[in-house]
């Protein structure tokens, strides 16, 4: 690949869309020169993503690079080394060419912040929402300027802005990419006791996310991270060309795909409904052999309670010291946040508590009325109950 030609197109994608924050060219350069002595020296690549440029989101570390976080207060504070997933996706043979734009502290489902400024949506610069947090990751990865890329996401975070600019990402579970190495604003070990953020990729195509995984899985991050589940195999590629992401299929017994509509509350939009009727039309006439579909019934599932039970570990914490972060520089709150975020008492041992046994307690709920009752090994629900939402929307 040119990695000098990704570069311009990277470079013009800012332009238009202030989808970046640490623009890492010239070292990308000598990155790309390197690779290409080694491959002369030796006749081998270093890894499957030999030469290819990849971003990742602010909140992943490289060593001597900022990550701002879009709060004021924490820039000029270079890293002193490189998150894991970002050191993985080196050994890989990747270039990492930038760092890309998020939303004030993260919290937001649109990136906008003081520092950068707001990440345009590139197929309606003036209305649509590019979606946040990784929405600078999402709208570059859309506009071809860069390969791939590195996201987080605890309530949507890769899923939203993948929706908004028409590409696609996954949020794995939890312990499966490290997420040593990544600053948030909060203070260390905060999401622990909330809802953890979780790594994944944002990509163009499905079998660019099956790339990703797999050099995340062939890295062994567990050697490094305790808190990643040590386990070898757990994503294979299937050779399928339809289903590239699902792993181990059985060939014995067709693949079960639940259809989930809604979440028991809102009722999705008409064009949102016709979409997932389009979705599932298809699927049952062109793969009827090799899968079935079980439609899902969402107030039988419990599923309506998971919003309002986020909401409550969103806010365990009372975000205290986030607030006094961006208010040590006189920063004023983003739009999207200055109606959500307010300084609360933090919950007592006793109510944290209470909050881990209810979520507990939903999630066997799920797990027994959405997986194990349907005996599905796929889920298929819309990302959200709207279209594409205006901007702060």
């Amino acid at each position: 690949m040119n990695v000098a030609f990704l570069l311009q197109r990277a470079a013009i994608a800012n332009q238009l869309t202030s989808c970046l924050t640490e623009i890492l060219f010239a070292s990308a350069l000598d990155r790309a020169a390197f690779l290409d002595a080694h491959l002369a020296q030796t006749g081998r690549t270093l890894g499957p993503l030999h030469g290819l440029p990849i971003s990742v989101k602010d909140t992943f570390d490289i060593r001597g690079i900022d990550s701002s976080v879009g709060i004021s207060a924490l820039a000029f504070h270079s890293a002193q080394d490189n998150a894991l997933v970002v050191d993985t996706l080196l050994a890989a043979g990747a270039v990492i060419h930038c760092k890309t734009n998020v939303p004030q502290s993260m919290l937001a489902l649109d990136s906008v912040n003081n520092i950068f400024g707001r990440v345009l949506n590139p197929r309606n610069r003036r209305q649509w929402t590019a979606g946040g947090s990784s929405g600078g990751e999402a709208v570059l990865v859309a506009m071809r300027g860069s390969v791939m890329g590195a996201g987080t996401d605890v309530g949507g975070s890769i899923r939203i802005p993948a929706f908004v600019n028409g590409i696609v990402g996954i949020k794995p579970g939890k312990g499966r990419i490290s997420a040593k190495g990544l600053i948030t604003g909060q203070l260390p070990a905060a999401g622990k006791v909330g809802l953890e953020a979780c790594v994944g990729p944002i990509a163009r195509t499905i079998d660019d996310l099956g790339l990703f995984m797999e050099v995340i899985e062939n890295g062994r991050m567990w050697e490094v991270d305790p808190e990643v589940k040590a386990e070898e195999g757990w994503w294979t590629r299937s050779p399928d060309p339809v289903l590239p992401l699902f792993t181990k299929l059985q060939a014995e017994k067709p693949l079960r795909i639940g259809i989930l509509p809604s979440d028991g509350i809102t009722t999705p939009l008409p064009p949102v409904t016709a979409a997932l009727h389009r979705l599932t039309q298809q699927l049952h006439t062109h793969h009827k052999p090799t899968i079935k579909l079980i439609p899902i019934n969402p107030t039988a599932t419990g599923f309506s309670a998971s919003q309002s039970l986020a909401n409550k570990f969103f806010s365990a914490e009372g975000s205290a010291h986030l607030l006094s972060l961006i208010s040590s520089t006189s920063e004023p709150l983003i739009p999207w946040l200055s109606p959500r975020l307010r300084q609360k008492p933090p919950a007592t041992l006793d109510q944290f508590r209470a909050l881990l046994a209810r979520r507990d307690a939903l999630q066997t709920r799920l797990l027994r009325t959405i997986w194990k009752d349907n005996d599905i090994d796929i889920l298929i629900c819309p990302v959200a109950p709207h279209p594409v939402p205006p901007i702060d929307g």
